[in-house]
């Protein structure tokens, strides 16, 4: 198990119903984080989102460590 730190914005915020966790998770990839924690909170579909580890954009497929800290960033909307 890891202890990671997730911040959520936008839409992922509002499921989520809070900004940021911590949390405890056997996923081993951002990608199975998200989709663990899309399970927990409900997130709807949102189109590509992008995944940031430890403050620089990464690889949905890169392994997670103990203290990471991870931001899945939605598309941004505009007009």
């Amino acid at each position: 198990m890891r202890e990671i730190q997730v911040e959520y914005f936008a839409a992922l915020r509002e499921h989520a119903g809070c900004g940021r966790e911590r949390l405890r998770t056997a996923a081993r990839t951002p990608r199975e984080l998200f989709a663990e924690l899309s399970r927990r909170h409900g997130f709807p579909e949102l189109g590509p989102l992008k995944v940031a580890v430890n403050d620089e954009f990464g690889d949905w497929e890169a392994p997670l460590a103990d203290g990471d800290s991870v931001v899945f960033i939605p598309p941004v909307a505009g007009g």
